[in-house]
């Protein structure tokens, strides 16, 4: 049985990860190189700090408001046809933000896109336990998410050169950047519309034995996560732990967007640095996060444990967050920066297992999408107060701890509610670390 698990897993991976990664990777990449664009989009366009920020978060609004329906027409109309949808229109809207004018086309554009991308990271978690047991699932979402920051490890450089076409065909850098980035989407979109299997009958390339054993299997966690949590879709809403699971996701990706809009920034106030060394720069604490998430996230599995290793990140980060805003030096302050980013990588794919432990079908579908939902207000809380506290103040100490803050809140939280050991060994498969 061993060997069958390794096989179907190990085949399962290969087939769907690298799609659902640069699907991933061009997503997030289109997401946040707002912060790359933002010192010379501000400067171009008159926008403050405030602006600025509340531009970049209301994003999240509209992705707040359509997460839940968008996915619940994903597991209604399957995987492949929706997220080639989502690429489609959050990739031609993405270019759009190319002719914004001034702060209202802005937030008209940004408010666009969070509505058309709304759905593709939830879909895919969603997605993803479908296909994989329970078992594996933090090192799955681990190597799906690696995808966030090698984003900004290989985009940062990236879009540091873009930035430098500036007046090139009578468009400034920026404007280059929308566009340049943006066309990985559509093409992908058609990639995913043709090679993407909605589920397991679709898997061709599974054995007859490995098929029937992946079905058992995902069937017989399915019974018994019901057993224990049996709630509707709607149910799942006004659950109290999935609600406080996405204030937990809020205490993660309010450092995660706060940094992600405003490092470069930050960065590029230590003076001296071009466009191309502020790249580079901005990348470091990324590639280190993304070594963490994939050691971290085997290392929950190999363990079976998952609150311990949730707590210790989200120490991380605020140990790290109080750090940066109280150093002003460029090297501290970014090691720094370096222990709060491997807090908030480390944490994310291990978070993903504590819905996917007590949610099964259409359920999963709402539950996955509402904790994100309420997660992902993070996106416009922490850009828009960060912003207001950058301008208010001067400086980025207040605008710093206040992330920092966001990562307690997440830390007692997951002391309150725990995690549902039942329902962790209900689906336990022997793994290998």
């Amino acid at each position: 049985m061993d060997d069958i698990a390794r096989r179907t897993v190990s085949k399962l991976s290969w087939r769907l990860l690298p799609l659902l990664m640069v699907s991933y990777f061009i997503a997030y990449l289109d997401r946040v190189n707002l912060g790359f664009a933002g010192a010379s989009m501000s400067k171009d366009l008159g926008f403050t700090s405030t602006v600025f920020g509340s531009a970049a978060g209301i994003f999240f609004v509209a992705y707040f408001l359509l997460e839940v329906p968008s996915n619940l027409a994903l597991e209604r109309f399957g995987a492949r046809r929706w997220i080639a949808r989502i690429m489609l229109s959050w990739g031609l809207l993405s270019a759009v933000q190319a002719g914004v004018g001034g702060a209202t086309s802005f937030n008209l554009v940004r408010f666009l896109l969070g509505a058309a991308e709304a759905g593709f990271f939830p879909g895919v978690i969603f997605y993803l336990t479908l296909w994989f047991p329970g078992a594996y699932r933090a090192r799955i979402v681990g190597w799906f998410m690696f995808a966030v920051p090698i984003s900004t490890v290989i985009g940062s450089p990236i879009s540091g050169y873009i930035l430098n076409m500036e007046g090139a065909m009578g468009l400034h850098g920026w404007q280059w950047l929308f566009i340049l980035e943006a066309l990985p989407a559509l093409v992908l979109a058609g990639v995913v519309l043709a090679y993407l299997p909605d589920g397991p009958a679709d898997a061709k390339w599974l054995t007859s034995e490995e098929r029937q054993w992946l079905t058992t299997r995902l069937a017989a966690e399915r019974r018994n996560r019901e057993a224990l949590h049996a709630i509707s879709w709607a149910q799942s809403l006004r659950n109290w732990r999935v609600i406080a699971m996405g204030f937990i996701y809020m205490g993660i990706t309010v450092p995660l967007y706060g940094l992600g809009f405003f490092l470069p920034q930050i960065i590029k106030g230590f003076g001296g640095l071009g466009n191309v060394e502020v790249g580079f720069v901005n990348a470091f604490p990324y590639l280190v996060g993304a070594i963490a998430m994939l050691l971290w996230s085997r290392a929950s599995d190999a363990r079976r444990e998952r609150k311990a290793f949730l707590l210790i990140p989200l120490a991380c980060i605020f140990v790290g967050l109080v750090a940066a805003a109280n150093i002003a030096a460029p090297v501290p302050k970014m090691a720094a920066v370096t222990l709060a980013a491997f807090g908030i990588f480390s944490a994310l794919p291990v978070f993903w297992t504590f819905p996917t432990a007590i949610l099964s079908g259409v359920a999963a579908a709402a539950g996955i999408a509402w904790i994100n939902a309420i997660g992902n207000l993070g996106g416009y809380i922490g850009p828009t107060i960060f912003g207001m506290l950058r301008d208010r103040m001067g400086n980025d100490v207040f605008a710093v701890m206040f992330l920092a803050l966001l990562s307690v809140l997440a830390f007692v939280l997951v002391l309150a509610i725990g995690h549902d050991a039942r329902a962790e060994q209900a689906q336990q498969v022997p793994v290998r670390a």
